[in-house]
């Protein structure tokens, strides 16, 4: 049964939507579109404006030029389903009942009384559309038209969830009477409350090969489409997340592997979205986040991108797993007096949880009547210099398990176990390599001057590491943990069939 807020919710936006005309006109004037565009496992190293590549980036290279780089942006969780939920809501993974990369065979998603920004953005009557990879649920009553969005089209998980995935290749190889581990992958189509309709039951390598071109080319049009009123588009591509595809356009064209091509392609796709809004003289007034969800997947090696000078990738919580490079783009002209000064950076943390509170009080929506995470970054976006991060402590969690918490400067690690290669190479050709299991105890960095997390200074700092350690009781009460297994009492169920 929905819960008497979400009911309020539906009938704002009822409200909203039957005075359109009116509140069009005014966010025109008044609230800037919002384009957030979010890469799968792309690693903080893996474009120029945060490292050195063999191939180029020059429309990342342009957004960084225009607007302000933040070079300690992190995500919830290192892991995609916990990702996304966590950008979506403004809250922990955690808080919110979904952790790890939701598979075919899941029964659960997005809970209905969850509030997206897309729901935040329709209640101010903004078109909206999700355009790529969801991967919150995908039976119908988890897709994106049923939490905020107009318009969806995209793969409703992730493009290795098939049958061409490498461990089920192997599988049917060695024994071609064996059931396959994953259904057929689908490219899935809704408008409004309509049901979904499959417009490929069985997407094939060289349907996804076109799937960066499709999303950009669909984007694009529905900027077209709605020039004349707010929008918000979330375009989360299902690049560079293995297995790799490329366009004909783009293939071979970084003299760098196949990771590079589909990397150029993503920084193509990136272009024609800022040089639609410049056609249309709507860059001025359209807020565009580029980020990723998690760190690179590094046991694919030459298939995966690098995290720079982070420690570790995807699937932990070291800097390499969820620290992510971000740009944000808006010059905020035509009688706005929020913008982003171009060619600038932020070093204050930050994350993807920040999103919706900032969205909220960029376009004057309220913010649920429920507890989230996130923190208004619009000071540290705006380049307000006395700005500092919002947030006191940042919880780390992985899956259910609370592996460090962090402020802007220390972090400390509590005892836990991590995937890790150990200095050796990934796997190639699109196969990963195995993983090793290590294990880390209590262990406190300064990020400040080794981002890396090389040296543990916990001896030298117990006073911090006192002070850490209590916030990680806080969390655990708050929001659980898995070993201790304790239950937070802020913690929120997962939608179900």
């Amino acid at each position: 049964m929905k819960s008497h807020f979400r009911l309020t919710f539906r009938l704002a936006i009822t409200l909203a939507l039957a005075t359109f005309e009116f509140v069009a006109h005014a966010a025109e004037k008044q609230t800037p579109n919002i384009v957030i565009v979010f890469i799968d496992d792309m690693g903080y190293g893996d474009i120029s404006p945060f490292a050195t590549n063999q191939y180029s980036t020059p429309n990342l290279d342009r957004m960084a030029r225009e607007g302000r780089k933040f070079t300690d942006f992190v995500v919830s969780s290192a892991v995609c389903s916990a990702s996304r939920v966590a950008l979506m809501t403004g809250c922990y993974h955690q808080r919110v009942g979904i952790s790890g990369a939701l598979a075919p065979s899941a029964k659960i998603g997005i809970h209905e009384d969850e509030v997206t920004i897309g729901e935040l953005c329709q209640s101010k009557g903004y078109a909206t559309a999700c355009i790529g990879k969801w991967h919150l649920g995908h039976h119908a009553k988890f897709l994106p038209n049923r939490h905020g969005f107009d318009h969806y089209f995209g793969l409703p998980y992730s493009n290795d969830m098939w049958p061409l995935h490498p461990g089920n290749v192997a599988k049917l190889k060695e024994n071609p009477a064996a059931k396959s581990d994953w259904p057929s992958l689908p490219l899935v189509e809704v408008h409004g409350d309509g049901e979904p309709v499959i417009v490929n039951a069985d997407v094939q390598p060289r349907d996804q090969e076109q799937l960066t071109r499709q999303y950009t080319e669909r984007a694009t049009q529905f900027i077209r489409d709605n020039q004349s009123r707010p929008f918000f588009l979330y375009l989360p591509h299902s690049m560079v997340h293995v297995p790799l595809y490329v366009s004909d356009a783009f293939r071979g064209k970084s003299g760098a592997g196949l990771f590079g091509d589909v990397v150029m392609e993503v920084d193509w796709s990136v272009g024609q979205i800022l040089d639609t809004l410049d056609e249309l003289q709507l860059s001025s007034n359209t807020l565009v986040v580029f980020t990723s969800d998690n760190g690179p997947w590094l046991s694919y090696g030459d298939h995966a991108g690098h995290a720079g000078p982070l420690r570790e990738g995807k699937g932990t919580m070291f800097e390499g797993g969820y620290r992510v490079p971000t740009l944000m783009r808006w010059s905020g002209k035509d009688g706005h007096d929020a913008h982003i000064p171009p060619g600038t950076a932020s070093d204050r943390l930050a994350s993807t949880i920040d999103l919706l509170p900032t969205v909220a009080a960029l376009i004057d929506a309220p913010l649920p009547s429920h507890p989230i995470d996130g923190k208004n970054i619009l000071p540290l976006m705006v380049g307000d210099e006395t700005a500092q991060s919002p947030h006191e402590v940042f919880y780390c969690f992985y899956g259910n398990k609370l592996e460090a918490i962090r402020s802007d400067r220390w972090k400390l690690h509590l005892p836990h176990r991590y995937r890790t290669l150990a200095g050796r190479s990934g796997g190639s050709g699109g196969n990963p390599a195995n993983y090793e299991t290590a294990e880390i105890g209590i262990a406190l960095y300064d990020l400040d001057n080794d981002p890396g997390e090389t040296t543990d200074v916990a001896a030298q700092n117990p006073n911090i590491v006192e002070m850490l350690s209590n916030y990680a009781e806080h969390a655990r009460f708050d929001l659980g943990d898995s070993d201790p297994q304790v239950k937070g009492l802020g913690v929120r169920p997962a939608g179900r069939l």
